[in-house]
C-alpha cells in the first residue's frame, strides 16, 4: 500500500456543522484520471443527487475533473464525514461494477473548508466551475458535460 504521508492531516481535529456550507475536494486513487469517461463521472454525479435528493444535503454546485471531484455542499442535519463516506461508498461500487474491478477507488480523505455564515456562496460556485476552464478541457463551460450548479 502506497504511503500517504500527510492523509492522516484530513482528518485530525476535523469538525463540520450541520446547516453549513463547504467546500470539498475529493480525489480518485493514484490521481488516475478516471473521470475522462464521462460515463463514470454521470455515476458519481448521481450519487450527488441521490444524497441531495435523500435530503441529506443541498448540492448547489459541483465540477467532476478526470481525476478529482469539486462539489460545493450545505449540510442539513448531519456532519461532512458520514456524508463523504456515503458518496465515496456508493460511488466506489457503481463505477467498480461499471468497470470490471475492485480495490480502492478514492483517496483517502478529502479536503473541505467550511465557508463562513453569511459568506456569499457564488464565488466559490464560479470559482469551481471554472476548472475545466483553467485545466484547458474546453474553451466553454457549457461544452464540459461534468458540472451542474443549483442557480443555473
Amino acid at each position: 500500500m502506497p504511503i500517504r504521508p500527510n492523509s492522516h492531516r484530513l482528518r485530525h481535529g476535523r469538525f463540520s456543522e450541520p446547516g453549513r456550507a463547504y467546500m470539498v475536494t475529493t480525489v480518485v486513487h493514484q490521481r488516475m484520471p478516471l473521470f475522462q469517461d464521462w460515463r463514470l463521472g454521470r455515476l458519481l454525479v448521481a450519487e450527488l443527487k441521490r444524497v441531495h435528493d435523500e435530503g441529506q444535503v443541498d448540492s448547489l454546485a459541483f465540477v467532476v475533473m478526470p481525476d478529482h471531484m469539486h462539489w460545493l455542499v450545505q449540510l442539513r442535519n448531519q456532519d461532512l464525514a458520514p456524508v463523504m463516506q456515503t458518496i465515496k461508498s456508493r460511488s466506489t461500487l457503481s463505477i467498480n461494477r461499471a468497470i470490471d474491478r475492485s480495490g480502492a477507488f478514492w483517496q483517502s480523505g478529502y479536503h473541505d473548508r467550511a465557508i463562513r455564515d453569511g459568506e456569499d456562496l457564488r464565488p466559490f460556485a464560479d470559482y469551481l466551475l471554472a476548472n475545466p476552464l483553467r485545466a484547458g478541457l474546453v474553451t466553454d463551460l457549457a461544452d464540459y458535460p461534468l458540472w451542474d450548479a443549483s442557480w443555473l
